[in-house]
């Protein structure tokens, strides 16, 4: 056995092997995720590592190119799998190093695995091919698969002894990750319309005249796409407002990770927002450099800070 980077506990070398696992998965797959992450100190870093290795895992499946019978029996079989973290019948020599590293960050935080389930269900969703008639259906695929993710994450990260308002952290934290969720149905609409799904609220799109679908680099003819987005923004943006709250409830570092990701995220809005058309074009994103920007702005706790004194103001 050798320590941890913390000193504090003893980790056996399988566990070890599968957060390394976990983390080169995150590092390979989520780019705006790891940006975050690598703020953490190292035992928060490897269960979020964990948490997203296991949630690319079922993201991959609805994804995927299986039949939707086979995809229900994947998620089925990766539902069992997350049961038997939950009740601690994974060993550390598990031949699943997602299962190793995910039953050993719950074993180290409070991570309330239902949000996993959630998750699940939200992929469910997408292989049943379920569209949402208004915003309130909607937040309810957002809740599964980007709100549950901000309640384990706040698992991780905790909040800060004596934080005030520390009782509605779980909510803000919620409310953030439908913030990012729907940035990226925004970001991904082209993309989701290729491969037969729609996020967008029904009665959103008949309202801008875009019930047609974006199956092209134009909007639909006569359709008011520039408007649809920039009414999507202003929801997003009223989200993050929301979520922010959660910031000042953190230590430096985690806030600092919640900080740099949910930046990434507003920034990608503001492009989204100045070119709407572009995301029928291709995939907005930002320069690694920029991303960088945002993470150094996190960590010195600019945005902690000024929301701080927002919230002891009264404002949202």
């Amino acid at each position: 056995m050798s320590r941890t980077m913390e000193g504090s506990r003893q980790t056996p070398a399988p566990v070890q092997a599968a957060y390394r696992y976990c983390e080169a998965v995150t590092g390979q797959q989520a780019r705006n995720f790891a940006y975050g992450i690598r703020l953490l100190p190292a035992d928060k870093r490897q269960a979020m590592s964990a948490l997203y290795a296991f949630s690319r895992r079922v993201d991959d499946i609805g994804d995927g190119a299986l039949t939707p019978e086979s995809k229900y029996a994947r998620l089925e079989d990766t539902r069992q799998l997350l049961d038997r973290v939950r009740k601690g019948a994974v060993d550390d020599d598990d031949t699943d190093p997602v299962a190793v590293a995910l039953a050993d960050a719950a074993q180290r935080f409070p991570l309330p695995l239902d949000g996993l389930d959630e998750l699940i269900d939200g992929v469910l969703m997408d292989v049943r091919g379920k569209t949402y008639e208004t915003w309130d259906d909607l937040k309810v695929y957002c809740r599964c698969v980007a709100g549950a993710i901000g309640r384990l994450s706040l698992g991780v990260f905790g909040t800060q002894p004596g934080a005030r308002g520390a009782e509605r952290a779980a909510e803000y934290a919620d409310t953030l990750g439908l913030a990012l969720q729907l940035t990226n149905i925004l970001r991904d609409v082209r993309e989701d319309a290729a491969n037969g799904r729609g996020y967008l609220p029904a009665d959103d799109l008949a309202r801008f005249g875009c019930s047609a679908g974006f199956h092209s680099t134009t909007p639909p003819p006569g359709a008011d796409f520039v408007g649809l987005v920039h009414f999507q923004a202003r929801r997003a943006r009223a989200l993050f407002a929301e979520g922010y709250r959660l910031l000042p409830m953190l230590d430096r570092r985690s806030g600092a990770c919640v900080a740099a990701m949910a930046g990434i995220y507003r920034r990608l809005l503001d492009r989204i927002e100045r070119d709407p058309e572009a995301v029928l074009r291709g995939r907005v994103s930002l320069p690694a450099h920029e991303k960088a920007y945002v993470a150094v702005r996190g960590l010195s706790g600019l945005d902690a800070r000024h929301i701080g004194r927002r919230t002891q103001g009264g404002r949202a």
